[in-house]
């Protein structure tokens, strides 16, 4: 089985337009699959960067990388102008955007202050996907949901855009069975992943689906430095700086270490089923990281 192996740009600071350009194409030379990307609209006192926009700008940057937007929080939009930005993004890149989907909740307050309530989410995205799936089609649409009642809504001429749903709960993995292409983990063990997509793929069956959805993939964050003490450090600071949490609280999910160590790490999921694997690279520097992602690559695929 043949693996996908793509990367979020670390952190490139000032970095204007034309140096965006340079690292894409240098990614492109080395042959990764894809690029990643986020979203957030105020995560954690204000961070964030919407993920279709993100992805757009990417997806312009390369006439060949796909992108993969992973974990969108879909629950905090209306599915008829997503279902239209997908529509779009799929004209303008033909098989080039994958969508991850996700519910969130590190931060409760981003939910709140765009007016939707956190204990709400998991039944808002599960509303919205079912939209999406048949706003996918091109047909006129009618849903009665409490959330987005729609009444002959269309998105022309329809779209053929991947999803993967992302998260660790029983709902998260009967959402990827019902409406998914595949789903996306984080912060898991091999056996588990090989445990929950078989779950994916027992409760996608009983749900009728004819195609058995196998797409999985999985976010990874890891370091790379010359030796372990020297990629954990970058690591570490990155991780604690976004999710306010002591990265002990994550440290056995994240290799680092030379790129050999971090192929080694991720070898274990390949065989557990896993198709594509988003890297959220941090190193001394930004020029490491993707030179670490590239190489990663090459022993996974070799």
């Amino acid at each position: 089985m043949t693996v996908a192996v793509g990367t979020m740009l670390p952190d490139l600071g000032s970095a204007g337009l034309a140096e965006r350009r340079a690292v894409v194409a240098g990614l492109e030379a080395a042959g990764v699959d894809h690029l990643a990307v986020g979203d957030h609209v105020s995560f954690f006192g204000g961070q964030g960067f919407d993920g279709l926009v993100h992805a757009a700008h990417l997806l312009a940057l390369s006439d060949r990388l796909a992108v993969h937007v992973g974990v969108y929080l879909l629950a905090l939009r209306h599915p008829v102008p997503v279902a239209r930005q997908l529509a779009d993004l799929s004209a303008l890149a033909p098989g080039r955007l994958l969508l991850g989907v996700g519910i969130g909740g590190e931060d409760r307050h981003e939910y709140e202050v765009c007016g939707v309530d956190p204990a709400a989410r998991g039944a808002r995205t599960d509303e919205a996907l079912g939209l999406l799936r048949r706003l996918a089609t091109g047909q006129p649409v009618t849903g009665e949901g409490p959330h987005f009642p729609v009444s002959e809504a269309r998105i022309a001429p329809g779209f053929d855009v991947p999803i993967l749903v992302g998260g660790r709960s029983a709902a998260a993995v009967r959402r990827a069975a019902r409406y998914g292409d595949g789903w996306l983990g984080i912060w898991i063990s091999p056996r588990r992943f090989a445990e929950v997509t078989g779950q994916v793929a027992e409760l996608a069956a009983a749900d009728g689906r004819t195609t058995v959805p196998d797409r999985h993939g999985l976010q990874v964050w890891c370091g790379f430095g010359a030796d372990r003490e020297r990629a954990v450090l970058p690591l570490s600071r990155a991780m604690e700086a976004i999710y306010a949490a002591p990265f002990a609280a994550f440290e056995r999910y994240c290799p680092a270490g030379t790129p050999e160590d971090v192929a080694a790490f991720l070898h274990p999921y390949v065989e557990a089923g896993c198709r594509s694997f988003n890297l959220i690279p941090r190193a001394e520097d930004p020029a490491t990281a993707l030179a670490g992602v590239a190489e990663v690559r090459r022993l996974l695929q070799r």
